[in-house]
């Protein structure tokens, strides 16, 4: 036992699963951690296309664009280990679904009434077991690299390195600007797991900042690897996020994904 599990938060009722990489307890449960999100506009065909292969349709905001999330974790305690991750999600729903009137305030309902949600694309790790749980539990497209997370007040630097060593594949980097404290969200996520589609429910808990982006830059490499290419085609290379929230106060629950119907 750890002392977390005094917290009501993480008394919650486990079900072990089997990865490659050894048995997983679900939901995994994170005790301490920090996050950086970045919003990003992004064109609606882009995103499409992006999409087309997954049963899923990007939603079209109130600007005419998408909206992209590229965010990174620095896990420090966890049910499985530590370790850091950087995601990239676009705000979709399952293609034939009724689109939100108000599609940004719908990402702030309960997680019981709301199908808005974000599908992954990428999802690099830095450990082989939470690469394998990812994967093999949920689909998701991990793979396992070097990431830097560095978040010093409203400093933050976040790197994804090439796998096969010789650079990063991106950088988000600077110094976020006017901020207000904001709550964090719990999550709806989607992915694809063996021709199924898997909404998966993240619940959160802890305070942080939500910023304009001040001098936060995306910096996409030239690379032929799949996640630069998508970045590419999306339009986010020297991009600046639309706005961006930050935490060191960061726990939550990853639960078992339901499979749609």
């Amino acid at each position: 036992m750890n002392t977390w599990q005094a917290d009501p938060f993480f008394q919650y009722p486990l079900s072990t699963q089997a990865t490659s990489e050894g048995e997983v307890d679900l939901p995994i449960l994170y005790y301490d951690n920090s996050n950086m999100i970045a919003m990003f506009w992004v064109e609606l065909e882009a995103a499409r296309k992006v999409l087309a292969a997954t049963g899923m349709s990007p939603i079209q905001f109130a600007s005419g664009k998408a909206l992209l999330a590229l965010a990174f974790y620095e896990y420090r305690e966890t049910a499985i280990a530590p370790y850091n991750e950087m995601g990239v999600a676009i705000a979709a729903l399952p293609t034939g679904q009724r689109a939100p009137s108000l599609p940004l305030l719908s990402l702030f309902y309960g997680l019981d009434r709301e199908r808005a949600g974000f599908y992954v694309i990428d999802l690099p790790v830095t450990t082989a077991v939470a690469c394998a749980a990812g994967r093999e539990i949920w689909g998701y497209p991990k793979f396992v690299t070097p990431i830097g997370f560095e978040l010093n007040q409203k400093h933050f630097n976040g790197t994804v390195s090439r796998p096969e060593g010789g650079g990063d594949l991106l950088s988000l980097s600077g110094k976020a600007g006017m901020a207000m404290p904001g709550p964090l969200l719990d999550l709806v996520l989607y992915s694809s797991l063996n021709s199924k589609t898997l909404r998966t429910l993240v619940n959160t808990r802890g305070g942080g900042q939500i910023a304009l982006p001040g001098s936060l830059r995306l910096r996409v490499s030239r690379s032929e690897h799949p996640m630069v290419q998508r970045l590419l085609a999306l339009g986010l290379e020297q991009a600046r996020p639309a706005f961006v929230s930050y935490t060191h106060k960061l726990q939550l629950r990853l639960n078992a994904g339901a499979v749609l119907p």
